[in-house]
């Protein structure tokens, strides 16, 4: 049995991460295949065989990392994940009930821990959420206040749009995608109301192309945040290597010149 070290070493190697996200794209195509009535008529067994082969590899990997890690393996977060989405996929009934069938394309997730890149792009989006949570409460604000304002204003006339708040919020949420919002909402409430872009152009300048925008700088500047952070630490650990190489060269040295010094017996 492999030692733990020689295990971890094992999992680090490129050729054994690359393999891994390539058996964890094959499963996803398996997966997208056995949508198809007309492919698992013909290939239906084979299909299932192969899918039931990559399950395997995923459990293999687990328990190499388990090996390996011992106990640090819980410690980590994205361990714990790669441990839910494989455990999706052994629960009893997962391949009778629909739900979680389909439930095992949460797979294809795996990329994620996988790849460096996407972990970076994950970590940067978590630890963008703090302050996602005050622009979200911003927008919420918003919507509620724009919901009360439009369902008072147009209700008498476009019940279906803005008769009460949900359906207020659902058409102003509309609106702030841009998706139909002037020909197939504002233009046909501006034949009744003619100042009704008095609200809408402002509700739009705020929520689409202020608050939206807001979010999307927030994202950035924590992705960015993340790989600086990142960058540092290889930069740290890297330069921790060379002293501890440069103090075990001034040791040798050291032993050598002493060695040279004492008088032979």
């Amino acid at each position: 049995m492999l030692s733990r070290e020689r295990t971890a070493a094992f999992l680090d190697q490129s050729w054994v991460r690359n393999g891994i996200i390539g058996v964890i794209l094959f499963n996803a195509v398996l997966l997208g295949m056995e949508t198809s009535g007309t492919i698992m008529a013909v290939a239906g067994p084979l299909i299932i065989a192969l899918d039931t082969l990559c399950l395997s590899i995923f459990v293999l990997e687990l328990a190499l990392k388990f090996h390996a890690q011992r106990g640090q393996f819980w410690r980590s977060g994205w361990n714990v994940f790669d441990f839910l989405i494989v455990g999706i996929s052994l629960m009893p009934g997962a391949q009778t009930f629909s739900v979680l069938r389909a439930l095992r394309i949460l797979r294809l997730l795996r990329v994620v821990s996988v790849s460096p890149n996407l972990r970076r792009v994950v970590e940067g989006f978590i630890k963008a959420l703090p302050g996602m949570g005050s622009v979200f409460l911003l927008m919420g604000m918003l919507f509620y206040i724009g919901a009360v304002m439009a369902t008072k204003l147009f209700s008498g006339s476009f019940p279906e749009w803005f008769g009460d708040l949900g359906n207020s919020a659902y058409s102003l949420f509309q609106i702030m995608t841009l998706e139909s919002w002037s020909m197939g909402i504002v233009r046909p409430v501006m034949e009744v109301y003619p100042y009704a872009w008095a609200f809408f152009v402002p509700f739009i300048m705020v929520t689409t192309f202020a608050v939206v925008n807001l979010l999307v700088g927030l994202i950035v500047n924590s992705m960015q945040d993340a790989h600086a952070a990142e960058s540092n630490q290889a930069t740290s650990d890297y330069r921790d290597e060379v002293l501890k190489r440069l103090a075990s060269i001034e040791a040798r040295l050291a032993a050598e010149k002493e060695k040279e010094t004492t008088p032979a017996e």
